[in-house]
């Protein structure tokens, strides 16, 4: 071999360019680099999936639906009517109907997102004994004995339904009702007085709007915008021009005394404000409030 293939050998082995050609080899730094990204990747990806689920079982997550027969349908010393309607896509509803012999007025009882109008038995009984009214307490769709499944929308429907049944069962015109709504229940109220009007509005535990107090208790989820379901009772509640009776617990643990508070700023006169101090979202209402409650509908329903 002579010199000059000697020395290509050398060259082609090892080139002198090779000392300046960067590393294929990653560095802690890129490693490390990399693994956040990869992490921040699922993360991100898990989030995702979380909204989509959220967003797909919305409903589910919103209405704890108690089909019958569970809850006592034979309660003791509340001598209930059943009441049959339907609404305009035919789905076919029921409630419980306590007539009063001397009614001073004619109360739509909306009631929360969970249980059926066996759970308001109680309140039924107070209302009427304490209040003197004739009142009508509806399951939504997919409660109780009603037919169907609830979503936003329909209880709306819902709610109008029974208050056309309750309006010729009472002979009244349905502005002449007293609509009264608990939790969810308010929001449907709220809907009904301010579109169609009402005699008087009383709200129990209700809220300002549904994503609000979603953002109160998972404020790591967007819902103020990936929320369907809105029931925006302060942007309603305005265009109600008549009395309205609020009521709300100082420690209520599900809607923030602060949602309350919004509502009820939104809300013409005249309008009072019922502080009940050691009163959470589910407890029964107390003494005090029926009270009241007696004695504002007693003022509202004056000609």
């Amino acid at each position: 071999m002579n010199r000059r293939d000697a020395f290509a050998g050398e060259r082609s082995s090892e080139s002198p360019l090779q000392e300046f050609m960067p590393s294929t080899t990653p560095t802690v730094g890129q490693k490390t680099l990399r693994r956040t990204w990869r992490a921040a990747r699922l993360l991100l990806a898990g989030y995702l999936t979380l909204i989509l689920v959220a967003m797909w079982f919305e409903n589910r997550l919103i209405f704890y639906p108690f089909a019958y027969p569970a809850g006592n349908w034979q309660p003791v010393d509340l001598p209930v009517e059943d009441a049959w309607f339907k609404t305009p896509d035919g789905t076919q509803l029921h409630g419980w109907y306590l007539p009063h012999p001397n009614a001073q007025a004619t109360v739509l009882f909306c009631h929360g997102n969970a249980g059926n109008v066996t759970h308001r038995a109680i309140a039924m009984a107070m209302l009427h004994q304490q209040a003197k009214v004739s009142v009508l307490v509806f399951d939504y769709r997919g409660f109780g004995r009603s037919q169907g499944k609830p979503n936003g929308e329909n209880i709306l429907a819902d709610a109008r339904a029974a208050r056309r049944w309750l309006a010729e069962r009472e002979k009244v015109a349905e502005r002449d009702i007293v609509i009264l709504g608990e939790s969810i229940g308010g929001a449907v109220a709220v809907d009904l007085a301010a579109r169609d009007g009402a005699r008087a509005l009383i709200l129990e535990s209700t809220f300002d709007s549904l994503p609000e107090v979603a953002a109160y208790h998972y404020p790591w989820l967007p819902v103020r915008w990936a929320m369907r379901t809105r029931l925006d009772s302060a942007a309603l509640i305005g265009q109600y021009h008549g009395p309205v009776f609020q009521a709300h617990g100082a420690v209520d643990t599900l809607v923030p005394l602060a949602n309350a508070r919004r509502l009820f700023d939104a809300a013409q006169q005249p309008k009072q404000f019922l502080l009940l101090g050691n009163h959470n979202h589910n407890n029964l209402m107390p003494a005090e409030y029926y009270d009241a409650l007696a004695a504002f509908i007693e003022k509202a329903v004056k000609p």
